[in-house]
């Protein structure tokens, strides 16, 4: 009896704690979703310092406030970001801008965007002040635009140059028992991400695409250093070599920095030198936006196409390019009247071709109808490349990397893996010779392979013609450019594959000049949708994959307070993830390589 009773004690708080639980999970649903959709508003004072975290600087476009206050800490859209920098060199209220380098997670090509928003807001006479326990190395070339740089007596200054590293799996994989088979045009030599599974050094041509362009970028990077800090090129290259301004002392010495100096100096020096009283997060003064003039009724629609190129469309807080999201926001764009032309914000390595074909469709269609550029931002290589080779016209950064016009298949072969590592056979029935042919439980038959090549060569040549249209070339001069091999803005401007250099600001005055306004407002596509919508598909048949999200991002944030190797460990990771589960041809970024 008394056993009994226990039990049933037990079930009855059991169930209690759990109705508890639930009706606090509601709870606070039910209090996220009232208080999401609210515009939040920030105050300004007098004297105030805008102060720009690298590590709250995160993607394009600005998170939900729902994905925001669920994760760890804020963080700012780089578009947001420079429009509230801009927007600062007009009000009176803010003195200056405060640059601290917290670990600059932020690409070279958007901080190449944000340094020219800083330099712009030097025009207005106010001050910009660069701190940092250590600067990473393209957070020093941000914080060259400032009038002062400031580091920690004990930091140090990680300017050493550009280097590329890719992993190698092929050995790996051998001892594990997996063949992996890469299929690509043969022309298509510079196509190197499949390599990383069946080579275990680089190939000469992924060699020659790396050389050059970390090479493009660090001279871009040198030449807006020198000008600024008024130290040669050569100097700064003997420098880096001899690793002689890594230290504090030395980085004084050799006048990359200031003043050597504790944070709370540079916080009294902002107060006492300048007036700047007050500080103010740039996350927080993005939210003070102008508000549109209900009376300027044209519009120029920003579309965003941030992430890997993916089938379908995006749920809860799924991330990436979807293919049916871009499409619709596209047409929606060329229906509206009040929309006189569009841009489109690429910032992606690429992904699936179906979807790729799908937007550079769509892109095709709203072009007839109004102007359509494209402004790039990081990344617009491979399918990121085709949805912007129809646009009237293309901007990227000198950093950009674009390109890489060609595509690939990988399918792995695990029988070795079986049969001699786990003694596990798979035997086989069919109707046809080939019914079985497509499996990885051994290697893909010769009928197979042969018609795996055959489409990866028919959708290079299609991919080719679609630039070649686009880009006003013949085949022939865009063969001897594509193959899948990468560039930098700063060279693609020189072949033809991008038209001028500059950021989305650029964009939108081209786009407005060629659908003759002179006044607009900007609309964004995708819609961000309302907390419920958020919500619902959260905690809906996404559920599984979303609270994996939500752990991603977690983590991602974790990454900025650890190790540079953790940060290239976690960026593998994702990549290695992309791949495994990718379907389909893949027209991305022939590689993944970290540089600093």
């Amino acid at each position: 009896m008394t056993m009994l009773a226990s039990a049933l004690g037990v079930v009855i708080v059991s169930l209690v704690s759990g109705l508890l639980t639930f009706i606090s999970m509601i709870v606070m649903v039910v209090s996220l979703a009232s208080g999401m959709d609210k515009e939040e508003t920030v105050t300004v004072r007098n004297n105030t310092f805008v102060t720009v975290d690298l590590s709250k600087i995160s993607g394009d476009r600005t998170g939900s406030s729902l994905k925001l206050s669920l994760g760890e800490g804020k963080t700012v859209g780089l578009i947001s970001a420079i429009e509230a920098i801009r927007n600062a060199a007009n009000d009176d209220k803010v003195s200056g801008l405060f640059i601290k380098d917290n670990g600059a997670a932020v690409s070279w090509a958007s901080l190449e965007e944000l340094r020219g928003a800083i330099e712009e807001f030097r025009q207005s006479g106010k001050p910009v002040v660069a701190y940092a326990t250590t600067y990473s190395q393209p957070g020093y070339y941000l914080a060259t635009a400032s009038d002062v740089i400031s580091l920690h007596p004990a930091g140090m200054v990680e300017f050493h140059g550009m280097g590329g590293e890719v992993l190698y799996y092929k050995d790996l994989l051998d001892k594990l028992g997996v063949e992996m088979q890469l299929i690509r045009p043969e022309s298509c030599a510079y196509k190197s991400a499949g390599e990383v599974y069946t080579l275990n050094h680089m190939s000469d041509a992924n060699r020659e695409q790396i050389r050059a362009y970390i090479g493009s970028i660090w001279n871009t990077a040198t030449s807006e250093i020198a000008t600024s800090r008024n130290i040669s090129v050569s100097e700064l290259n003997t420098i880096a070599d001899n690793l002689s301004g890594f230290l504090a002392d030395d980085a004084c010495a050799q006048h990359l920095v200031d003043t050597l100096c504790f944070e709370e100096d540079v916080r009294a020096m902002l107060k006492e030198q300048y007036g700047g009283k007050h500080l103010l997060s740039i996350e927080k003064y993005a939210k003070n936006k102008k508000k549109a003039d209900k009376k300027v009724k044209d519009r120029i629609a920003v579309i965003y196409a941030e992430g890997n190129v993916v089938d379908g469309s995006a749920k809860g807080f799924s991330e990436g390019v979807y293919g049916d999201d871009i499409v619709k926001a596209l047409k929606q764009a060329m229906n509206d009247d009040d929309v006189k032309a569009i841009v489109l914000r690429v910032n992606s390595p690429g992904g699936q071709a179906t979807a790729s074909e799908s937007m550079t469709h769509a892109v095709m269609q709203a072009k007839e109808k109004k102007p359509v550029i494209v402004s790039m931002g990081d990344l617009a290589a491979s399918a990121g490349y085709e949805m912007s080779c129809m646009a009237d016209v293309i901007v990227a950064q000198p950093m950009t990397i674009t390109g890489s016009i060609g595509v690939f298949g990988t399918i792995p072969s695990v029988q070795k893996l079986m049969q001699q590592k786990l003694g596990l056979n798979a035997d086989t029935v069919s109707t046809n010779r080939n019914a079985n042919g497509l499996t990885i439980f051994r290697p893909l038959s010769p009928t197979a392979m042969a018609m795996m090549t055959r489409n990866v060569e028919d959708f290079y040549k299609t991919f080719v013609g679609r630039v070649a249209e686009g880009r006003h070339m013949t085949f022939d001069e865009v063969h001897q450019i594509a193959r899948g091999r990468v560039w930098t803005g700063a060279d693609a401007i020189k072949i033809g594959l991008v038209d001028t250099l500059g950021g989305l600001d650029l964009a939108l005055r081209i786009a407005a000049e060629k659908a003759g306004v002179d006044k607009y407002t900007v609309k964004d596509y995708p819609a961000e949708k309302d907390t419920w919508e958020q919500l619902s598909e959260l905690f809906g048949d996404s559920q599984d994959d979303d609270l994996n999200l939500m752990a991603k991002i977690r983590m991602a944030r974790k990454w900025k307070s650890e190790s540079k190797t953790m940060k290239n460990l976690s960026r593998l990771e994702d990549d290695l993830l992309y791949v495994s589960t990718a379907e389909g041809l893949q027209a991305r970024l022939p590689f993944v390589i970290i540089t600093d």
